[in-house]
């Protein structure tokens, strides 16, 4: 059986920490930043964590060697 191919665009956007859970880059931190508040810029440097339900379908069907 051939080996399954990653897709490249979710290989992109998220990554695996060491316990499995899934990690991403927040949004909305590009562009139009004068409107939006320091506090609310502050929490969107941080990584986000995908919730539990979600990770199942990255790992199987997004990143299967991730």
């Amino acid at each position: 059986m051939p080996k399954m191919k990653t897709k490249k665009s979710a290989a992109k956007r998220y990554s695996f920490t060491g316990t499995g859970k899934v990690k991403y880059k927040k949004q909305n931190l590009r562009h139009i930043l004068t409107k939006k508040s320091a506090k609310r810029k502050r929490s969107l440097r941080h990584a986000g964590i995908l919730s539990d339900d979600n990770v199942p379908v990255i790992r199987k069907k997004l990143l299967p060697y991730g």
